[in-house]
């Protein structure tokens, strides 16, 4: 009774080493470590046969069953993956009072978006905004919105680098009321949009991602709230190029993630090919052959990077 007690005070806090088997399946998980925690349920780093897995565990069964079908769902999405997979499902009783769900995915090993980009420039800003656009397309098209679009919910895998999507709670079906969110990503908070699960709601929150690499804590929303995200997108220059897509991203005006994505591939295919005739134009000859061999190696490199994500 006692241990029955100390769960329900603590919540689920399983300490490194623990076995959780599953009542159904029977398998059984090596608890390593605490990865994060959000509203629905605690997730950690698991292991069983050798290999690593991510273990997410609640009391709350329906919130649970319904991540669990959304996995399911974007399992079903053809070219592309769009969260972790899904690899067990079950309950894991501890005691004769206390029993939680969990489910077993695919665990992602990575850095954050800033991380990354502060480690291999910001020219990388430009490819990972159209890898989430793409992913964000594909999500749209299956009847979903991510929701609770945030940088902890994402990614960067290497080999090659990759942004993904690494927890899909605040997932919703087109059409509905967004119930899990966070302040700075929320439009709503922002007074720029309703908290209704549409395409829109998405592209706001990605925008507030990306300011949030150059704003790591993040800022108030001031008395005019959409003169102040303008002016930190003006304020911050690694964003210059995509300055003008942000901005119509904040107010609404893409009906879809596929829209502003080929609006932003076209400014960056558009942009680089003037810088790069400015730069030849200004080489001496012998310079200019050997940096138009070095440029186009770069161009083909950074295009066999955009043809691994980008249809």
């Amino acid at each position: 009774m006692k241990m029955d007690q100390a769960w329900k005070k603590q919540g689920i806090s399983i300490r490194p080493g623990t076995v959780v088997t599953g009542k159904w399946h029977q398998h059984r998980y090596v608890i390593k470590r605490k990865l994060g925690s959000g509203a629905v349920g605690t997730v950690y780093l698991c292991e069983r046969n050798g290999k690593y897995a991510a273990l997410k565990i609640s009391e709350n069964n329906t919130s649970m069953t319904v991540e669990v079908n959304v996995l399911k769902s974007l399992a079903k999405v053809q070219g592309s993956r769009l969260g972790p997979f899904l690899l067990d499902v079950d309950d894991w009783e501890v005691s004769r009072h206390n029993k939680f769900t969990f489910y077993v995915m695919e665990y992602l090993e990575g850095e954050s978006m800033r991380s990354f980009i502060s480690r291999h420039g910001h020219e990388w800003i430009g490819i990972f905004m159209l890898q989430l656009l793409d992913d964000l397309a594909h999500l749209h098209q299956a009847g979903w919105v991510f929701g609770d679009f945030k940088p902890e919910n994402l990614v960067v895998l290497s080999h090659p680098p990759k942004v993904r999507f690494i927890d899909v709670g605040g997932t919703t079906q087109m059409g509905r009321a967004i119930k899990e969110y966070t302040e700075f990503y929320d439009r709503g908070y922002w007074g720029l949009g309703s908290r209704r699960a549409e395409p829109g709601y998405d592209l706001f929150a990605f925008v507030m991602v990306i300011l949030n690499i150059y704003y790591p804590k993040r800022f108030e929303k001031g008395s005019n709230p959409k003169t102040t995200l303008f002016k930190k997108l003006n304020d911050t220059k690694q964003l210059r190029l995509y300055r003008d897509c942000l901005k119509k991203a904040l107010i609404g005006n893409y009906q879809s993630a596929s829209d502003m994505r080929h609006e932003l591939l076209h400014k960056i295919k558009k942009v680089r090919g003037q810088d790069w005739s400015k730069r030849r134009s200004n080489l001496p000859t012998g310079v200019s052959l050997l940096s138009e061999v070095a440029g186009t190696a770069f161009v083909a490199l950074c295009y066999y990077v955009f043809s691994l994500f980008i249809p």
